[in-house]
């Protein structure tokens, strides 16, 4: 492990593969890591248990905050959509208005209650979705943002947010959590996962977790719901 560097962090964890994997890897540097999830009406509502359980297995400390986006709904996992099964072009009907806005938001508030100069999302700008909230420009510009609107920052205490996943294929990404010791099978990908966290094996979300696990040549835990 690197030196510690004796901070806090918060965390987004949302109980899926990235997420987890950027857990490990705040931990592995040294952080004393919040873990924030966002219970905001989401489909897929294993994965907050899925989240409780890779919290847990880190010792992370893990808070949930309630926030229900089917208030407006617009996408199909807020909203009676179907999820797609096949590949789309453009944007597709998964992706939530404003999701990683408001999660960083969330995760801002908390970060200067604590003290924390540090936030960590595992956003990914390579094998995805093409949500336009994934990418590079839209965390330098939210950073830039969050180092303009707090009053930790108006004292000298300059934020950062760390996308250690960003530039990494899935394979990549799964490589480093399984040498960082994540447990994969508690993790929950799937757009439509059931209540005990199965998962659909056809989503776009399933599709590119399979594709990365064979890519990285490592084991696929997933439990599937025609297992």
């Amino acid at each position: 492990m690197n030196e510690s560097t004796e901070k806090n962090a918060v965390v987004l964890l949302s109980g899926g593969l990235d997420s987890a994997t950027v857990l490990a890897i705040a931990t592995d540097r040294g952080y004393r890591c919040h873990a924030l999830s966002v219970d905001y009406g989401q489909r897929h509502r294993s994965e907050l248990l899925a989240a409780q359980n890779v919290a847990g297995a880190m010792s992370a400390d893990l808070k949930i905050v309630k926030l229900d986006l089917r208030t407006f709904g617009g996408s199909a996992l807020t909203d009676d959509i179907d999820v797609p099964v096949e590949e789309s072009e453009g944007i597709p009907v998964t992706y939530v208005p404003a999701r990683n806005t408001i999660m960083l938001s969330l995760a801002l508030a908390w970060a200067e209650v604590l003290g924390a100069d540090d936030i960590f999302i595992g956003v990914n700008a390579v094998d995805y979705s093409g949500y336009p909230d994934c990418r590079p420009e839209f965390i330098n510009a939210y950073e830039e943002m969050a180092n303009l609107a707090t009053k930790a920052s108006v004292v000298g205490n300059r934020l950062t947010i760390h996308t250690p996943l960003i530039d990494l294929t899935k394979a990549d990404i799964i490589r480093e959590g399984t040498e960082l010791g994540v447990d994969y099978s508690m993790t929950v990908s799937c757009y439509q996962a059931d209540d005990e966290g199965r998962a659909c094996g056809v989503c776009d979300s399933c599709r590119i977790r399979a594709a990365g696990f064979k890519a990285a040549s490592v084991s696929d835990p997933t439990r599937y719901k025609s297992d």
